[in-house]
């Protein structure tokens, strides 16, 4: 199992920004895609989480952020980030979990995902 992120880059406050997680090498759809977050010297942190038809936000992402998974590329997850702010800044990741979607208590633990990809790095300055 892989998942590859991407799509990170340099932003203005305010811009967008949309990330993509490529997901390959499971055998079934059976698994759920978390988006975390790690700015520099802080902890990791959940942004938000898919598995099916349900979503959960960080508060922090919450009218800002929109987690989807692509119509046509059925193994690609996106994290549509819009009015992006510096505390935006962070290497983004994305994971997985496989089995039943979680509650919304649960999905920002880290340690109830399985597979992790590398990272992308998100800048948002003028």
């Amino acid at each position: 199992v892989q998942l590859q992120a991407s799509g990170g880059g340099l932003v203005q406050p305010g811009g967008s920004l949309r990330l993509s997680c490529a997901t390959s090498g499971f055998t079934s759809d059976y698994y759920t895609i978390g988006w975390f977050r790690q700015a520099p010297g802080k902890e990791r942190e959940g942004v938000a989480y898919i598995g099916g038809s349900t979503k959960f936000y960080a508060n922090s992402a919450k009218g800002r952020f929109t987690i989807s998974r692509d119509n046509a590329k059925r193994t690609v997850y996106l994290l549509q980030m819009n009015n992006v702010k510096p505390d935006d800044t962070a290497v983004y990741y994305c994971a997985a979990r496989r089995g039943n979607r979680m509650i919304m208590s649960s999905w920002q633990q880290q340690e109830q995902y399985h597979y992790w990809g590398q990272g992308t790095q998100v800048t948002v300055s003028s």
